[in-house]
C-alpha cells in the first residue's frame, strides 16, 4: 500500500523542478487536491523559490562585499 503523503513528499522537489513523467504530475496534482497538509507544503515550497530567487536576482552592493569581504579570513590562518 503507497502512503500518497511521502510519495508526495517524495515527488515534491521534481514537482517543482518541472522534471516530473506526465503520469506522475496527475499523481501529485491529485494528491495536493485531496490532501490540505501536501497542499500547504507545496506552497510554502513554491513561495520559498520565489523567495530565493528574487533574493539572488538582486546584485549585492559594494558596501556589502566589503564587509562581506573583510570578515573572512585565510584558511592557514
Amino acid at each position: 500500500m503507497i502512503d500518497w503523503c511521502d510519495k508526495c513528499e517524495e515527488l515534491m522537489q521534481p514537482y517543482l523542478d518541472g522534471t516530473l513523467s506526465d503520469a506522475e504530475v496527475a499523481q501529485a496534482q491529485h494528491h495536493l487536491e485531496l490532501c490540505s497538509w501536501c497542499a500547504k507544503r507545496y506552497h510554502f515550497e513554491e513561495r520559498l523559490r520565489h523567495y530565493v530567487r528574487v533574493a539572488v536576482s538582486e546584485p549585492m552592493s559594494a558596501e556589502l562585499k566589503a564587509r562581506l569581504s573583510a570578515l573572512r579570513t585565510p584558511l592557514d590562518a
